[in-house]
């Protein structure tokens, strides 16, 4: 039996997590209680006051670090929005190769869950480039909030299921058979994609402006104010020329910051000083 969270429960953990971690979770309330009751169970709590309590005051960050990963884990799958990867293999790919001069591309899948986004990119440019990559440092960096869904996508194994979306030469070349209705990618595809834990409402901090920075199906849990603080922390460290995509259920203001190109596809056509 599901645990019910009282309003000073459910208020208490919703500004917990829009506070540190940016998502609105006002509307969510149910998909809470189905995810955290079982913890409540197991941990031996009667109530979510003592089990947040608990959470708050565990020092190790064990606790905490379980309540974002069941709080932020989204459903994903390979190819999805294909519009993306069509756009990146026809217009991205060949920007980079034009305009990269020192081969060292800069690539961010900022919100990476299990893989199977990141993945399918790195699928992408070897497709794209083929016997070219070799001269290339062409690895994506993927991050995400919950250690859970990294844990994941580092290993790299997927249900037969998972991978139907793909097409069979892609299934035949870039994946090797995992027990019965499993499929494990290629060591060379796992090798060009670096998993990193980050949180998004953190300052970004990185050597090389990026050439591509993909946030997409996130900002749809984010209030008006984080979001548009998240796409300008996006925009300082994109190229010139650079592109950002985002999820088909989320926009961004036209003529904020970016350009708007298409459906969920920036770019950033010019270069803005002291922007507030």
């Amino acid at each position: 039996m599901e645990l019910k969270l009282k309003d000073e429960e459910f208020n208490r953990l919703v500004s917990f997590m829009r506070n540190n971690y940016g998502i609105n979770l006002i509307k969510k309330r149910v998909l809470i209680e189905g995810r955290l009751s079982h913890i409540l169970h197991q941990r031996g709590f009667t109530d979510y006051t003592t089990y947040l309590n608990n959470v708050f005051n565990d020092k190790s960050g064990k606790e905490m670090s379980t309540l974002v990963n069941k709080l932020t884990t989204n459903h994903t799958y390979f190819l999805r929005e294909p519009e993306h990867f069509e756009y990146m293999k026809q217009v991205v790919l060949p920007h980079i190769e034009a305009t990269v001069k020192d081969r060292d591309a800069r690539i961010w899948c900022a919100a990476s869950s299990t893989g199977e986004e990141p993945y399918t990119m790195a699928m992408v440019i070897d497709e794209y480039f083929g016997t070219r990559k070799k001269n290339w440092d062409l690895r994506i960096l993927a991050t995400d909030i919950s250690t859970d869904v990294l844990a994941k996508a580092r290993i790299g194994i997927y249900s037969g299921e998972s991978v139907s979306t793909l097409p069979a030469i892609w299934r035949t070349k870039y994946f090797t058979k995992h027990g019965d209705d499993s499929y494990r990618i290629s060591d060379d595809i796992r090798k060009e994609v670096v998993f990193k834990q980050f949180n998004l409402m953190d300052d970004i901090i990185t050597k090389k402006p990026f050439d591509l920075i993909s946030c997409r199906n996130v900002m749809i849990y984010f209030e008006g104010d984080t979001k548009n603080s998240l796409v300008k922390r996006f925009y300082d460290v994109t190229k010139d020329k650079g592109y950002l995509f985002i999820g088909h259920a989320e926009s961004i203001p036209r003529n904020y910051y970016y350009t708007y190109i298409k459906p969920a596809i920036y770019q950033k056509q010019i270069k803005l000083n002291n922007l507030k």
